[in-house]
């Protein structure tokens, strides 16, 4: 089964690209299927990873980037594929 896990941040106004960059370069303790970052108005910035797992299993998350980078805490969902 493929599982994707999302993460979503909010930067403090202005400050988009720190968070962007923030994301990038968190590196993982193991290499997802694929892993992509998107970013979005008002200094979003969205990561997603695919992982060959089954729904409930323990997979590497993003952290929490300090607080004084966003507005909010961290958005976090979990899918699996449909197909």
């Amino acid at each position: 089964m493929t599982v994707a896990l999302m993460w979503e941040a909010r930067a403090l106004p202005g400050r988009g690209p720190e968070l962007l960059a923030w994301a990038r370069a968190q590196a993982l303790p193991a290499e997802p299927l694929r892993r992509e970052t998107l970013r979005a108005p008002q200094d979003r910035v969205l990561v997603i990873t695919w992982w060959e797992a089954a729904y409930d299993a323990e997979l590497p998350e993003l952290p929490e980037p300090d607080a004084d980078l966003v507005t909010r805490a961290v958005h976090r969902w979990r899918f699996e594929s449909a197909d």
